[in-house]
């Protein structure tokens, strides 16, 4: 059975890495030198995560949660 889930990466500048974190799994997150590198760590991270979800006998999540991007523009 295959899930997918979304990821979201977002620039670190102070870090100079790209930081993957999947909004329908609390706390997996990881982090590459390129997008494409925190994209392949980010499926690490979830796989592992979701074998420590089972193996604890917590729920594992169905599936992805809706994650919509905005732009908020405030005065300087």
């Amino acid at each position: 059975m295959q899930r997918r889930f979304k990821v979201v990466l977002a620039w670190d500048k102070e870090d100079k890495v790209y930081v993957a974190t999947v909004p329908a799994i609390p706390g997996c997150s990881t982090f590459g030198d390129t997008k494409e590198e925190a994209l392949a760590m980010a499926e690490d991270a979830i796989k592992v995560t979701m074998e420590g979800l089972a193996a604890t006998g917590q729920p594992i999540p169905e599936g992805d949660v809706d994650v919509s991007i905005a732009e908020v523009v405030v005065p300087a």
